[in-house]
């Protein structure tokens, strides 16, 4: 016969579930039972992996400590991953003893929080221990206590060994009209590779990475395909309404948010030349949100304004930037 014995608390010295689950360990083993315990404080990382020891198991044991309201993080997350992983028709057929005790109130709930947990997954729950114990050096010098938990041990042994029947519980009811887990058409093999998959971080954090850079190709796509003609309208703008400034020479390089490449500007005289790309060095470097943007070249706002507003961030000569409103007449378009 095979217990899994799944230990829930922080693993603290002074922790009263340890006292009784090491003393129902013993009962077990001299009852040639093989015990296998799993500390979930030791396998944060690898919980989602632990419905996978189901399956050599017998019967279980979930013992956990409620040291201020409920079971704990540790032992839900495990009970998590079996009814996100957890073989279904292997637990359906494995007894379950729950053990909560408390340094606090609320035992009484945790035991049962388990008992139901258990059965909506389908397994079968047998009678567990709950209790208070303020000091574990009473629990310990008190030999009453250690013969129930000895009675415990024996009782969950029999129940295995017998295979107790059990009635059918309404939450099983519930479970089959409400409670029903999302169809992944996985086979029991897919789901356990699953689970491991989830358990190791660096796999999880590769996925997330992989998942932003289709992310912000599919984005960039979106705007490319979006903001292409809107590209060219803004450049035959800027040619359109282009008023040269004799002797006048500048470069001006416009970053607008949400465009990869900066908008180009050079000015010698009488030639303009505006395309979106790179350049090492401009006279005055600009940045601003593409609303602004649009704003200012459909004569609705000035590059001055802009500036003013704060809408607008520029580094460099700004007189060469106040001759922009000179070089193109945006407003001229709206007088017509």
């Amino acid at each position: 016969m095979n217990i899994n014995i799944y230990y829930g608390g922080r693993g603290l010295i002074d922790d009263p579930t340890l006292f009784v689950i090491n003393k129902m360990q013993e009962i077990l083993e001299e009852l040639r039972v093989k015990v296998t315990r799993y500390n979930l404080y030791e396998c944060k990382s690898t919980i989602s992996t632990l419905p996978q020891t189901l399956k050599e198991a017998d019967g279980i044991i979930l013992a956990s400590t409620v040291e201020w309201h409920g079971v704990g993080g540790y032992m839900q997350q495990f009970l998590d991953s079996c009814w996100l992983f957890g073989d279904k028709e292997k637990i359906a057929k494995l007894y379950m003893c729950p053990i909560v005790m408390s340094t606090t109130y609320g035992e009484r709930y945790g035991k049962l929080d388990l008992e139901n947990a258990w059965e909506i997954l389908g397994g079968l729950p047998c009678s567990g221990l709950c209790g208070y114990i303020e000091n574990t050096v009473m629990l310990e010098m008190n030999e009453q206590y250690i013969r129930i938990i000895e009675k415990k041990a024996e009782n969950l042994y029999r129940t295995i060994n017998q295979k107790v029947a059990c009635f059918p519980a309404s939450s099983q009811a519930v479970k089959q009209r409400i409670a029903v887990p999302t169809p992944n058409d996985l086979t029991p093999q897919e789901t356990e590779q699953l689970s491991q998959y989830v358990s190791d971080d660096s796999y999880v954090q590769r996925q997330k990475q992989d998942i932003q850079e289709l992310t912000s190709l599919f984005r960039d796509i979106m705007l490319n395909e979006e903001g292409g003609d809107s590209e060219e309208e803004s450049l035959a703008s800027l040619r359109r309404h282009f008023k040269p400034q004799a002797g006048f020479h500048a470069t001006y390089s416009i970053a607008i948010e949400e465009k990869k490449k900066k908008l180009i500007i050079t000015v010698d005289g009488q030639k303009l030349e505006c395309y979106y790309g790179n350049i090492e060095q401009a006279d005055v470097e600009m940045q601003l949100p593409r609303a602004a943007f649009e704003e200012i070249i459909s004569g609705r706002m000035t590059f001055q304004r802009a500036f003013m507003s704060g809408s607008m961030k520029t580094k460099g000569d700004f007189r060469i930037l106040r001759t922009l409103d000179q070089l193109f007449l945006f407003e001229a378009q709206n007088e017509k």
